[in-house]
């Protein structure tokens, strides 16, 4: 932790994050925000972080397909092993007033950070915070409407190696912002730890976009924050592909009078893959609204989680709060778990929440049947359709064709283990 770079009050943040997580215990499947993870296999022991200062300012093979799908940007950085190696932003947008970079660079006295999170709290959240490397900032002038997205990139490729990416996005006043974050990873057995803050002033529209192609030896262990002030505009999206067990806490805040939120998201498990998503709409203000749809499929014997709950304030009223996870299962094997709650201190609300997981309907596989198309196409035409009201609302259009491209490799693989 000593060995690791930044200016001197990031170097005390770290240490004391690391002195409340070396007396803080690590969770088990006993608490209930991690009832059915895999955490107990978790050993923290064979990773490290590294300390190294990045080595060149070259973007990783691994991310070029991802440049080609996202050609107009307003800016991009590419973050390897979490730290920041490159960082372009077109000039007439600096220009009119959007920051991208290092927030070491663009906010001296880090007062950016942890603006949503606030204090730490959990082995985790500290763990993450001891060893963060090289945070980015992304802020908005008020006012400012960014034409085109920015595009934030994360690679890891250090076998046994664990990440500490962190962005914080900023949207002022009456801004307009889109952010598309996008992790992979190489083949490799690492452990990332990402933080992502999301702040919303009054009138701003911020949409937030994540794909996650992580590799399949690689733990995810995420937490994604946002909170919108008086009438703006929250829109989170995840797009999660990837990982071995990928875990994220998305958590939407909704602060301010007429504040509104959506909350999108597609999962697809394959072999011993493990999805698993804890969802928090929070109204605190009245006359809120938060709208959250969650979509996923599993096959082979990967699995998935989802635990969500809407929550409404004493001082919220008129609030309207709705919560959808849906649920296939692919194979014998896969298992998927949803379980929506709702706490409502108000009565003056309208909430609702639902929840399915089972096979591919079969009225829809009957039709289809019916009308010459062969089964293994009739079912992978069902797939693709359940997730498509999803991809086709992702604020990012550009990245939609490679997404659906990866879904389409994974009901290839399926298809080609049924047959054998």
């Amino acid at each position: 932790m000593d060995q690791l770079r930044g200016p001197t009050w990031l170097q005390h943040r770290r240490a004391r994050a690391f002195e409340r997580f070396s007396t803080t215990p690590l969770p088990t499947v006993e608490e209930e925000v991690w009832r059915y993870s895999r955490i107990p296999e978790l050993d923290l022991g064979v990773y490290r972080p590294l300390t190294g200062a990045p080595s060149g300012e070259a973007v990783p093979d691994g991310l070029q397909p991802v440049l080609d799908t996202v050609e107009e940007r307003a800016a991009l950085v590419v973050v390897h092993n979490g730290s920041v190696v490159h960082v372009d932003v077109d000039p007439k947008a600096a220009a009119a007033g959007l920051e991208v970079g290092r927030l070491a660079d663009l906010d001296p006295e880090g007062a950016a950070l942890g603006t949503v999170t606030g204090e730490a709290n959990g082995a985790f959240s500290l763990l993450h915070d001891a060893f963060v490397a090289d945070p980015v900032l992304v802020r908005v002038r008020p006012g400012l409407v960014v034409d085109a997205p920015v595009v934030v990139l994360h690679w890891t490729d250090g076998s046994g190696l664990a990440s500490f990416p962190h962005l914080v996005v900023q949207a002022g006043d009456d801004s307009e912002v889109v952010v598309y974050d996008h992790s992979g990873s190489a083949d490799v057995d690492a452990l990332v730890l990402p933080v992502v803050e999301l702040a919303a002033a009054p009138a701003s529209r911020l949409r937030y976009v994540n794909a996650q192609l992580l590799g399949q030896r690689v733990w995810q262990l995420g937490r994604q924050l946002s909170r919108g002030e008086r009438d703006a505009r929250l829109s989170t999206s995840m797009v999660a592909l990837g990982g071995g067990y990928a875990r994220l806490e998305v958590e939407s805040t909704l602060a301010g009078r007429g504040a509104s939120g959506e909350m999108l998201a597609v999962y697809f498990g394959e072999g011993n893959q493990m999805h698993d998503f804890r969802t928090l709409q929070d109204h605190e203000a009245p006359k809120t609204m938060s709208d959250l749809l969650f979509k996923g499929a599993v096959q082979g014997r990967s699995r998935s989680v989802y635990t969500g709950m809407i929550h409404i304030g004493k001082q919220a009223a008129g609030v309207d709060a709705f919560q959808t996870n849906r649920n296939i299962k692919l194979s014998d094997g896969a298992w998927a778990e949803s379980v929506p709650n709702l706490e409502i201190e108000n009565n003056d609300v309208r909430c609702s929440h639902a929840s399915a997981v089972g096979p591919v309907d079969e009225d829809q596989r009957y039709y289809l049947e019916s009308r010459g198309v062969p089964p293994a196409r009739a079912e992978r035409l069902i797939v693709l359709g359940f997730f498509e009201d999803v991809l086709e609302r992702l604020a990012v259009p550009g990245a939609v064709p490679a997404l659906r491209s990866e879904i389409t490799a994974k009901l290839d693989r399926r298809d080609v283990e049924v047959a054998r």
